[in-house]
């Protein structure tokens, strides 16, 4: 299981052969790599399904390979089209997902991918940025000279990019470490670096266009990926508010809402994982979290109900239909800006 979604094996993948699962989305969200949090966040997992159902028919539609079958009504795998309510499961090809050896920070990714065949799940993110919004992590790590923007320094407001950025992250690590392309490479075993780049550019570009098509703005994202046969192809869950960073009129519309909320009302919290971060790597400690002083606080309601809305609202106009009964998304984005 993940911090948000629930995972159920059917029938398990095999060195030469996928198997067949599900993601049973709740209603759970992380922040900070922190887990699940005190709160839940009302019809956010039938949202995110629901997106990522949606976005992997458009994937499928354009010819880029995935490991989606449909989602789950009433037993049966059916199109999100032939659902008949937001679905809340998603049915799934399976592939391997080796252990993953490690002597504190040290990780054994050679044991992964002798375990692994020529079926495996490719432990690596792959990132895409099309603008530099307030909170990216692309603001502490480069300057904007960097990517050839005309700023001395980051403004307080998002910078569009002229091409996208396509980056390397580690999937199984305790903390996400940004990679350069040769260790990515080396990471992601047979599967080709230039291949994966190439299919990230390409779902960029489709939700991007989707996004669009809804008057929003598609600021980031990532994908996952497996390796079957020679073949890459998309996994895990793509284009959806807690995967990628969308705006409407200028107010984010994703997790980071959430993200920004608890810098601004839990501070001391947020320097405390950032310390614990720090202090793991520092020791070479995994386990960041035990070296954490503090704990988050539960969410005030009229919060969680703003979180509720933006979800909802957003997945219905992404879409273009309406799943959710829910505020129109000029609506959910004030309730936003008041928090």
């Amino acid at each position: 299981m993940t911090s948000v979604k629930e995972f159920r094996i059917e029938e398990p993948a095999t060195d030469e052969e996928f198997g067949r699962g599900a993601f049973v989305f709740t209603d759970d969200y992380s922040v900070f790599d922190w887990g699940k949090m005190p709160d839940q966040i009302p019809q956010k997992g039938a949202s995110l399904c629901t997106m990522g159902a949606f976005n992997f028919e458009l994937l499928e539609a354009e010819g880029v390979p995935t490991h989606y079958r449909g989602v789950v009504e009433n037993g049966d795998v059916v199109s999100l089209e032939d659902a008949s309510h937001p679905p809340w499961e998603m049915a799934i090809d399976l592939t391997q997902v080796p252990d993953l050896p490690h002597e504190g920070r040290e990780y054994d990714y050679d044991s992964y991918h002798d375990a692994a065949g020529e079926n495996y799940l490719i432990p690596l993110e792959i990132v895409f940025r099309n603008r530099v919004p307030v909170g990216s992590s692309l603001r502490d790590r480069t300057e904007p000279a960097d990517h050839g923007l005309e700023f001395d320094s980051w403004p307080d407001e998002a910078v569009d990019l002229a091409e996208p950025i396509v980056e390397f992250t580690t999937k199984y690590e305790e903390s996400d470490r940004q990679l350069e392309r040769d260790e990515a490479d080396a990471i992601a075993g047979e599967a080709s670096i230039d291949d994966l780049e190439s299919t990230a550019r390409e779902v960029n570009r489709i939700v991007t266009e989707q996004a669009e098509s809804a008057g929003l703005v598609h600021e980031d994202g990532k994908i996952e990926c497996c390796y079957y046969r020679g073949e890459i192809r998309v996994a895990d869950v793509v284009g959806t508010f807690d995967e990628n960073r969308f705006s409407y009129e200028g107010v984010q519309l994703s997790k980071e809402v959430l993200r920004q909320y608890h810098k601004r009302t839990q501070p001391d919290w947020v320097r405390a994982v950032d310390a614990a971060k720090t202090e793991a790597k520092r020791a070479g400690v995994a386990d960041w979290k035990s070296l954490c002083d503090a704990e988050p606080a539960p969410l005030d309601e009229a919060v969680v109900e703003t979180a509720r809305d933006l979800y909802c609202a957003g997945a219905n106009a992404y879409t273009g239909r309406e799943f959710f009964d829910a505020p129109p998304l000029s609506s959910a984005i004030g309730a936003v800006q008041r928090l």
